[in-house]
């Protein structure tokens, strides 16, 4: 039986679909470890068993999680998000080293080591134990190009956008791109340029399967075929194999979630969903002008803020109900595929992908100060609540989601595909 240890970075974003990615391969007949930290464990542990799925963590000091404030100008929010980096990768190298030990000791050795992109250390922890190992990429397709290409020749182009405002970078397979398209960290001027090396360092670790003479490498992407085809194609020189979206079919629906009710209660497509993910803060001033702007808008909003937020949110909670025209949530809900919901990291690219290739959203415009005024938000929200153009795409998006993750479908089969294949290796 194949049995794959999958190591997970401690961030919702990677936390969620690793989670889904790890009971599929369950479902798909093999044997699943997922390892994080103790805040992914405590996140993941009351989720419905999935036979053949065990968990493991470990304590990288985090056990509360981490907060970035992306907006900061500085490097403050750059070097914690370094050390939390390090710090995870610290532990988790002895975590992941021990189980190896463990289970190659009782007879359950690990016949693949799947990890969240950047986790090169445990890659290299696989490469030293002689297993096959991985990458998971839970961003899409475009962004994962657009990655690959700045380290293979066109990091001179991509950084000339932020330089020169009216210049657009052509990239194989992939639209034009303007400063606002591209990841932020891979601009000049962004405090988090630095982690960059950490997809350096990830990229490097594919070449050098390349000029070893190995088969093309293997990364297991978070997107399915007829959405992202030509993003796929970007890419020849990896195997991009399409395992998404890694979100629950069926999500779970409980009684005690009481904005499950509140939102039965209105009609189907009326609802504005926002958040901010699990780890950015934004200022005051900003969610005044968010709230201003839903309020003036007129459709029935749902806002989750999250725990750190709940002394702002508690104010902008009480206007709501006096308003009668939403509900606040004060914590996180589980709802993931990919965000497009700051202008950091790869939410740029994801904008541009969802207003100019999916057709199926706006990107909201900035002020000087780099602040969404309320009046701005409402005209997106007329233009996307009102569009019927945008409602068709969105419908036919979400057919072929289902199509690609339904037994037979693109993704479930590119998945199935994977495990047999580690399977055979596991039983030579």
């Amino acid at each position: 039986m194949a049995h794959f240890l999958v190591v997970s970075f401690p961030l919702p974003g990677h936390i969620n679909p690793a989670l889904e990615l790890s009971r599929r391969l369950a479902r798909a007949g093999a044997r699943v470890t997922l390892v994080s930290s103790v805040y992914a464990h405590r996140r993941i542990i009351e989720s419905p068993p999935t036979d053949g799925l065990s968990y493991a963590s470990f304590s990288d000091g985090y056990d509360d999680g981490l907060l970035i404030e992306p907006d900061n100008n500085g490097s403050d929010e750059a070097d914690k998000a370094r050390d939390f980096g390090a710090q995870f990768r610290q532990a988790g190298a002895r975590k992941v080293s021990e189980l190896l030990r463990t289970f190659r000791d009782g007879g359950r050795h690990v016949t693949c080591l799947v990890y969240s992109i950047n986790q090169t250390w445990a890659a290299d922890l696989a490469r030293e134990q002689q297993i096959p190992s991985v990458p998971f990429w839970f961003q899409p397709a475009a962004v994962l190009a657009v990655y690959y290409h700045y380290f293979h020749g066109y990091d001179h182009l991509i950084s000339k956008v932020e330089s020169d405002p009216g210049f657009l970078v052509r990239l194989p397979n992939l639209p034009l791109l303007a400063s606002k398209d591209v990841p932020t960290i891979l601009l000049p001027s962004d405090p988090f340029s630095g982690l960059r090396v950490e997809f350096k360092e990830q990229f490097g670790i594919l070449d050098k399967e390349i000029k070893e003479g190995k088969p093309k490498p293997r990364v297991l992407v978070n997107t399915f075929d007829s959405l992202e085809r030509e993003a796929i194609g970007s890419v020849d020189q990896l195997d991009l194999i399409c395992i998404g979206p890694l979100i629950p079919a069926q999500p779970k629906k409980r009684s005690s979630e009481y904005y499950m009710e509140w939102l039965d209660s209105r009609p189907v497509s009326s609802v504005v969903y926002v958040s901010f993910g699990s780890i950015t803060c934004p200022p005051k001033q900003q969610m005044e002008e968010i709230l201003n702007g839903l309020l003036e808008a007129q459709h029935p909003f749902l806002w989750v803020i999250r725990g750190s937020d709940t002394g702002s949110g508690r104010e902008i909670q009480s206007r709501v109900d006096e308003s009668g025209k939403g509900l606040v949530v004060l914590g996180a809900l589980k709802w993931r595929f990919w965000r497009t919901r700051r202008r950091w990291t790869d939410q740029m690219t994801n904008a541009k992908l969802v207003e100019d290739v999916w057709r199926a959203g706006v990107r909201v415009k900035v002020n000087e100060e780099g602040v969404l005024e309320g009046g701005e938000l409402k005209r997106c929200l007329e233009v996307v609540m009102g569009g019927e153009e945008m409602k068709k795409n969105a419908r036919k998006w979400k057919d072929l989601t289902r199509e690609s993750v339904a037994e037979g479908g693109s993704s479930d089969l590119g998945l199935r595909a994977f495990v047999e294949e580690i399977r055979g290796v596991g039983s030579v």
